[in-house]
């Protein structure tokens, strides 16, 4: 099971796909086919390359059974 991750970037991003899909036992290659997508994008994805494409990324996520959240940041009291 992956954490609730707060993503800063493409890296952290990549990050909890590949712990994600390794606590599954899948290889990126399942991944791939499951996603519709090749095995280039599954391994670019996972090293953070910044410029992946987010439909196909968001499409890997729900592969893997990840929910993408996006909220607001919690801002101190004045």
């Amino acid at each position: 099971m992956v954490p609730t991750a707060k993503i800063l970037s493409a890296a952290d991003f990549g990050a909890v796909v590949r712990e994600k899909r390794k606590a599954l036992g899948y290889t990126q290659s399942s991944v791939a086919a499951y996603s519709g997508c090749g095995v280039m994008f599954v391994s670019n994805l996972e090293r953070g390359k910044p410029t992946a494409e987010i439909e196909k990324a968001i499409t890997v996520l729900n592969t893997l059974g990840l929910d993408l959240i996006v909220s607001d940041r919690e801002r101190g009291t004045q």
